[in-house]
């Protein structure tokens, strides 16, 4: 027993020591030999260099660096909005010096703006446009003379239920007027027209096929048409359809527009715009007719012609009234169509 116990105990000693010294060989210190090895590599020439750069050394010397001579346009994100402003300006003159014909000399102005803002994504399309004319006559021998007079506000909100389908549902507003006193030349003191007299506003909801950006036909069967007259000496004679004495006279009726644009020929851009109305109460199947169709022919990126129409029928704007001597009238006139042609060439200016 006592030898057994000697034996256990010289065996766990030999153990214990071992056991240290494998602990302590974490604290060794490494090896020298690190195997890392330097090798050289053959010069090879490049087979695409660098700009500046040695064909057998790709490194560059910034002392040889060139600037670039073109400046790249930064990446822009898609925008779902079209914008449109347009300026122009169409000049017509006419000058005689000792012509045998005879004849007047003559210059006409007429300056255009145009503002358009179109939102289109998905199931969303909203619409809006604005549209400013102004046209001036200097003729020798009579006064200044106003040969175009117009302001337009439209705005169109569309939803539509997929994004397959053209059809939309359409909520729209109109808005027509002008800017200054209209006459019936040579007649100068007694104004037929005036800034909202008249004015027109259309509001309505209905349905709108819109298969791109250069068509869109508008159907309401629900549109609020209200004539504005502010003109007092104007209302009291009811003109543009408002009782006497009365500023507003408010319809309600059937509203159909169309717009198209297409190039029917090289540079030669067809505009169209048509406006149908006629009201449910007072006169149905009476429709009014606002359509204007213009040719814009493009010479090059400033200068454009133009040749245009516009054919306009109310019924409730009277021509030839007959008043007597008390101030009652005798006829009311009648309704007739109202035209208007143009041709001019100038400067179109986009920014």
């Amino acid at each position: 027993m006592r030898i057994s116990f000697f034996l256990f105990l010289f065996l766990t000693l030999s153990f214990s020591v071992n056991a240290q010294i494998t602990r302590l060989k974490v604290f060794e210190p490494d090896s020298t030999d690190s195997g890392f090895k330097v090798v050289r590599i053959k010069e090879v020439k490049l087979k695409y260099p660098v700009r500046s750069a040695k064909l057998t050394d790709p490194r560059t010397v910034l002392n040889r660096v060139k600037p670039v001579s073109r400046w790249y346009r930064r990446f822009k994100p898609t925008s779902f909005w079209k914008k449109v402003n347009e300026f122009g300006l169409n000049i017509n003159e006419v000058a005689f010096v000792n012509w045998n014909a005879g004849g007047d000399n003559s210059v006409s102005a007429l300056a255009s703006f145009k503002f358009v803002r179109n939102y289109k994504f998905r199931y969303l399309s909203w619409d809006n446009e604005v549209q400013m004319r102004y046209g001036l006559n200097a003729q020798e021998g009579r006064k200044l003379r106003k040969t175009d007079d117009q302001l337009r506000l439209s705005t169109t909100l569309s939803f539509r239920n997929d994004t397959i389908t053209k059809w939309y549902y359409s909520v729209k507003m109109n808005f027509n007027t002008q800017f200054s006193n209209g006459y019936k030349y040579p007649d100068r003191e007694n104004p037929i027209s005036k800034f909202m007299s008249p004015g027109y506003l259309f509001l309505g909801m209905g349905t709108s096929y819109i298969p791109n950006d250069k068509f869109n036909l508008y159907i309401s069967p629900a549109t609020l048409k209200s004539t504005f007259v502010f003109d007092e000496r104007l209302s009291n004679q009811g003109a543009f359809g408002v009782d006497r004495g009365k500023n507003t006279f408010v319809e309600l009726g059937f509203l159909i527009t169309n717009t198209w644009e297409h190039e029917i020929l090289t540079n030669v851009i067809l505009d169209h715009r048509i406006s149908l109305y006629t009201d449910y109460v007072r006169s149905f199947g009476n429709i009014d007719v606002d359509w204007q169709m213009n040719f814009n022919l493009k010479v090059n990126k400033f200068l454009t012609a133009n040749i245009g129409t516009h054919l306009i029928y109310d019924d409730d704007i009277k021509f030839d009234e007959v008043v007597d001597d008390d101030g009652l009238i005798v006829d009311p006139g009648e309704p007739r169509i109202q035209f208007k042609q143009l041709l001019g060439v100038g400067l179109l200016y986009s920014f």
